[in-house]
């Protein structure tokens, strides 16, 4: 069998807004698999490249022009049937109100698949033979929503197709996706109920008062409600009854509404609950303590929005970093343009003291970039105008890339632009910042279980205490009032809001610091994990050989071995040599250096030159044991095997007959790398491993000089992944630290995957579970250290909530009015989302 393999870009297979749909590819995928011939499909990325799907196919069974055929046409027809569109909700919803919608649209002849953010985003996939983008946006209207589209513009009430913005890329982190029925799930793949997040409103927070209506008709039924309990002090009748009554419409305004859709939707939520509570206390006469109930919670639910919208704003905040305009140089001339028009290959201008407008590379001027809007990097970075102009971006070293909502320093900046307004690193950042709100972390899903049983064994018991009047001398009024106050005791309010708040508020502050945390799972897994595996290259090191040792033979100086050694490796073009150029050259500083000739390179072994009319050879140790002249003296020799046994790459000198002596070089640790592990030690990482594709007396050296716990040696990326798996079954969690690009096997098989430098590769803001944004280990502690605070948080959170409820439901059933309940209760929701809120102030004291 000839085993051939064929790799196709995915956005030309698939076209327009199918390219990297996560569904679609799963269809293709699973359409090529399925081919006889195909032995393997699977979807690929690559550094710069983009996503490919790959496939190894029998070459005697189907030739690949046939097989590249029948790829693309099955594309096409995936392309041509399936729709994509995204659009926006304007204002701010509350997530309830995000799955309202999201199951509104669900319901919808030929909806494949639909998702709506909290944050206003909404993607819809669905069958063209069944149904039209037109008619699912107006079937969205009929809720009562305003429409807008992706760029905030308005959309007309006759939306056509390709009105409102494609879908953004969906992270494709498996190599299939499995076909199977629509289920109602996040992206993580966990399964929600129907009971979830009971407390959560979904009120259109609009009115008279703009979005603080709410707020404003809350607090009016506290003013209205103290007033009729003032006047009933001294006066009885219907004067402090009309203040009760008005409080109960300012108060039941929102919830009435909301109760009535639930009703309308074939629901029965906390807010239907409540108002039978609150009727049943009118009707028991008690019309100051169902006032009271609706005043708290209204008041209650009102604030919690608030205080949700400040963790989304400071999500949303985000977008706001990139300028809404550039300085485009066409010709001689300048225009102001939208970033949104800007074209891959636009020079921009960007004056001191502006945001750059778009992903590029410098080609005219230098100034120094505060880049912490997307890395976190505290200090600004030197540009400087690359030699080549069309410089891949991709290629581009940090002192030539820029990326947009970064700013810019003192100097005037001309930059080719190589991305597209919607495809920066900051559009895709704040896209996975906002997909990654509705991820739902362990203890979320937990507690999702917790609510689906806890609710109707609630109900169960209020239902039955409804009866107590036929078993205890009491009257129904008595036994309905008492079944009220349970049902309000145990509302699950603030547990269900415990966990979503300070997810969200976590991922908000990470974003902030320069760190893309994709969902509550991650950051709640990274916070609670005692073990972490590094790659060596380039995580832990410097990814480039340093000469570290200089050992020269009895008889002979320092600077006699090194002048020479300069002198010839300057004229070599390998990666050893250009390290003992630049590093000798720094030692022997204003001291003058040999001049050499000849210089001829000895495949696979060393160089070989003339230094003032002598024949220098200079290589491998194995070249003076076995080639022609004198072999190394055993001195020589013994330093030679010092150097190998401490992890360094050994070259020896030697000019004529006399041996110079060794030069030692390594792949020398990080700067930051040692405090790194002793902070992350700090912090309760117990086991921390180094895993190298290097020799292991090379990753042993490494490991000892930064006190890791193992280092292994000489692995393949395949051995990587099998290192990770074991460490999981060991350990339960592990992460794994690696540069995003060759470790994506291993970063996929950890249950944490962390890429570093994430800001200039796409691959490993695809591949990872959190990226930081900054080729810089420093941000690493703040990351492990803010999903420790979260987990602490959420353990808060839940002892709150469940403490208030256990306490409650006991107290209720000897007697606890109902107004002090509601206290109780909504007090407790209110104090779980602020102290959620205190993640956005979280610091890393040791940075």
């Amino acid at each position: 069998m000839a085993q051939v393999e064929l790799r196709l870009p995915l956005e030309s297979v698939l076209g327009g807004g199918a390219d990297l749909c996560e569904r679609c590819v799963g269809v293709l995928t699973s359409v090529a698999q399925g081919h006889p011939a195909v032995a393997e499909a699977r979807v690929e990325a690559k550094q710069g490249a983009g996503e490919h799907l790959l496939i190894r196919f029998d070459g005697e069974r189907a030739p690949p022009s046939q097989l590249r055929a029948f790829i693309e046409d099955s594309g096409a027809v995936i392309a041509e049937r399936f729709g994509h569109f995204v659009f926006r909700v304007g204002g701010a919803i509350h997530p309830r109100m995000a799955r309202r919608i999201r199951d509104h649209l669900r319901a919808q002849a030929g909806v494949i698949h639909a998702d709506v953010r909290p944050v206003g985003r909404a993607f819809v996939e669905f069958d063209r033979e069944k149904t039209s983008e037109a008619a699912l946006l107006e079937s969205v209207r009929t809720l009562g929503v305003e429409l807008r589209s992706f760029d905030a513009e308005a959309l007309p009430s006759n939306a056509a197709a390709g009105t409102v913005d494609q879908p953004p890329p969906a992270p494709l982190r498996q190599d299939t996706v499995a076909e199977g029925p629509e289920r109602d799930e996040d992206e993580d793949g966990h399964a929600h109920g129907q009971g979830e997040d009971k407390h959560e409103h979904a009120h259109a927070h609009g009115g008279i008062f703009g979005e603080r209506t709410e707020l404003i008709f809350a607090l009016l039924a506290g003013a209205v409600l103290a007033a009729g309990w003032l006047i009933e002090r001294r006066v009885a009748g219907l004067v402090p009854l009309a203040f009760y009554v008005a409080a109960y419409v300012f108060g039941g305004f929102f919830t009435v509404r909301e109760a009535f859709e639930n009703l309308r939707q074939k629901r029965f939520e906390i807010d239907t609950l409540m108002l039978v509570a609150a009727a049943g206390a009118a009707s028991l006469g008690a019309w100051a303590e169902g006032a009271l109930l609706l005043f708290l919670f209204s008041l209650g639910h009102a604030l919690e929005h608030y205080a949700m919208g400040r963790a989304r704003r400071a999500i949303e905040a985000l977008a706001e970093l990139a300028p809404e305009r550039a300085t485009v140089r066409r010709g001689t001339a300048t225009e102001e343009v939208p970033v949104e028009a800007l074209e891959i290959g636009d020079v921009v201008i960007v004056r001191p003291n502006e945001r750059l407008p778009a992903d590029g590379v410098v080609i005219a001027g230098a100034s120094s970039v505060n880049q912490a809007p997307i890395t976190g990097e505290s200090v600004p970075v030197d540009k400087a105008a690359a030699a080549d102009a069309q410089l891949d971006f991709n290629k581009a070293g940090p002192e030539h890339r820029v990326f947009a909502g970064t700013i810019n320093g003192a100097g005037v900046l001309e930059v080719r632009v190589a991305r597209r307004a919607t495809e920066t690193t900051l559009a895709r950042v704040v896209k996975m910042v906002a997909e990654a709100e509705t991820q739902r972390s362990p203890t979320q899903r937990f507690t999702d279980r917790f609510q689906r049983i806890f609710v109707p064994v609630v109900l169960g018991l209020v239902g039955l205490l409804m009866f107590a009047w036929l078993v205890r001398d009491e009257p129904f009024s008595v036994s309905f009032y008492r079944a009220m106050a349970v049902l309000v005791a145990a509302s699950p309010c603030a547990l269900a809001i415990s966990v979503p708040s300070a997810v969200l508020s976590g991922v908000a502050r990470a974003a902030r610091g320069g760190v893309l945390v994709k969902g509550g799972g991650p950051l709640e897994n990274l916070g609670s994990l005692t073990a972490l595996a590094f790659d060596k290259t380039g995580t832990l090191t410097e990814g480039k050989p340093r000469l570290t040792d200089v050992d020269p033979a009895d008889g002979v100086s320092e600077q006699e071995l090194l002048a020479v050694a300069v002198a010839v490796e300057a004229l070599s073009d390998h990666p050893l040599a250009a390290a003992i150029a630049r590093d000798g050259a720094e030692r022997l500083g204003d001291r003058p250096s040999a001049v050499a000739t000849d210089v001829r390179s000895l495949t696979g072994q060393g160089v070989q030159a003339l230094v003032d009319g002598a024949p220098i050879l200079i290589g491998k140790p194995a070249m003076f044991d076995a080639g022609e002249g004198p072999r190394p003296s055993e001195a020589v020799w013994s330093d030679a095997r010092r150097l190998e046994r401490n992890g360094r790459t050994v070259v020896m000198v030697r000019k004529g007959d006399r041996y110079l002596g060794s030069l030692g070089l390594m792949d020398t640790p990080r700067p930051p790398a040692r405090q790194v592990i002793e902070r992350l030690r700090a912090l309760g990482i117990e086991r921390i491993l180094m895993l190298s594709g290097d020799n292991q007396s090379v990753a042993d050296a490494i490991a000892q000089s930064l006190k890791l716990d193992e280092a292994k040696g000489g692995l393949m990326p395949e051995d990587k992944v099998r290192v990770v798996q074991q460490l999981k079954a060991q350990e339960g969690r592990v992460a794994m630290v690696g540069d995003g690009v060759n470790d994506a096997p291993a970063l996929a098989n950890a249950t944490v995957g962390i890429a570093m430098g994430a800001a200039g590769s796409d691959v490993a803001l695809e591949t990872a579970d959190v990226a930081l944004m900054a080729d810089d280990l420093n941000h690493l502690p703040f990351a492990v250290g803010l999903s420790r605070r979260t987990s602490w948080v959420i353990k808060q959170n839940l002892w709150v909530s469940l403490g208030v409820v256990a306490f409650l439901i006991p107290a209720t059933l000897f007697g606890l009015k109902i107004g002090v309940a509601v206290l109780f209760h909504e007090g407790s929701t209110v104090l779980v989302v602020a102290n959620a809120l205190r993640l956005l102030a979280y610091k890393d004291r040791d940075a």
